[in-house]
């Protein structure tokens, strides 16, 4: 079985490691996000990329669920005594060394699809990982502070700022002139069931549907599109998701993200059992529903969800 997954960050990384136990005959092919992606001292810095190929290559730090493990930060230290910032974004010393050979590698004309390609071979994902885009893409926030508004990075938005207050706006700058990265569309042509884990829907999942071209090739597979909510009992699950979902204008519920997707990319949505309340609006909407548990509590439960997604996949191809 060949499996395609959209992946944002945490949720994605920790989904696709309980699919691999879930399908671990499966050939999965992980369509990364790069709007994430920010330079900082000099350095190209892909944080769901690699928290994709820390995770699975057995390197992340499992309490945070991002960055490594056993991480020091006395580089960052050191850059702080010379008041070189950002204080608020946390590079460690092992991580360090990532983005460093990243930004070699891309100084040398290599582009991002095959840098990744370089750097999982140290790690041995068990998946192929592919930027969902060599272009340079970043998402902006458009927000409104001390009575000025602007436009800053999504990693500001998130990190340092906290979603403490409301996007205006989420624009994924580049995307419209950007590329789908080699391999991308070929491995969605070639798929057999094509998964949205539970990332954020907007600047994650949106953000890889934002690249030209995707959204088509999914749309016009001919396969199962499943996807699994991010919002449990009208909240997300982890980070901020309802303060994007806001800017874009839709619910923190799991009735409205999956509207929002939509009929003609999804076939089949999960929500949780405690949304069970839900599968009627959604079925109503064209989209095959079920309420499963959604909640990561370890990796038999993640496991356990990764195959209800792929039951509903074959249930909807018949």
């Amino acid at each position: 079985m060949r499996i395609v997954v959209l992946a944002g960050g945490i949720g994605g990384a920790r989904f696709l490691r309980g699919l691999k136990r879930a399908a671990p005959d499966a050939e999965i092919t992980v369509i990364g996000n790069t709007g994430d992606d920010i330079h900082l001292f000099g350095l190209k810095v892909c944080p769901d990329l690699d928290t994709v190929m820390y995770t699975l290559g057995g390197g992340i730090d499992e309490e945070q669920g991002w960055g490594r493990a056993d991480e020091t930060f006395r580089v960052k230290e050191e850059l702080g005594a010379y008041g070189v910032g950002p204080e608020w974004f946390g590079l460690g010393d092992r991580d360090f060394a990532t983005h460093i050979v990243r930004t070699q590698m891309l100084a040398a004309g290599y582009p991002l699809s095959a840098v990744t390609e370089a750097l999982c071979a140290r790690w041995k994902p068990g998946v192929t990982l592919l930027p969902m885009s060599d272009d340079r893409i970043e998402t902006h926030v458009a927000v409104e502070v001390d009575g000025e508004r602007k436009a800053v990075h999504f990693q500001e938005y998130w990190v340092r700022l906290r979603a403490s207050v409301p996007a205006e706006a989420v624009v994924p700058v580049g995307a419209e002139q950007a590329e789908p990265a080699p391999g991308v569309l070929a491995a969605i042509a070639a798929a057999d069931v094509i998964l949205f884990p539970p990332s954020n829907p907007v600047v994650s999942i949106g953000t890889i549907l934002a690249v030209p071209g995707i959204r088509e090739a999914i749309a016009e597979a001919g396969v199962p599109v499943v996807g699994l909510s991010p919002i449990v009992g009208d909240a997300p699950v982890r980070g901020m998701a309802d303060k994007v979902l806001a800017a874009v204008g839709v619910e923190a519920t799991a009735a409205a993200v999956a509207a929002h997707y939509g009929s003609g990319l999804l076939d089949g949505w999960l929500v949780d059992t405690v949304d069970a309340g839900a599968v009627a609006e959604v079925e109503a909407a064209g989209i095959r529903c079920r309420a499963v548990p959604l909640m990561m509590t370890g990796p038999d439960a993640t496991a356990a969800m990764a195959g209800e997604a792929l039951a509903l996949a074959a249930e909807v191809r018949g």
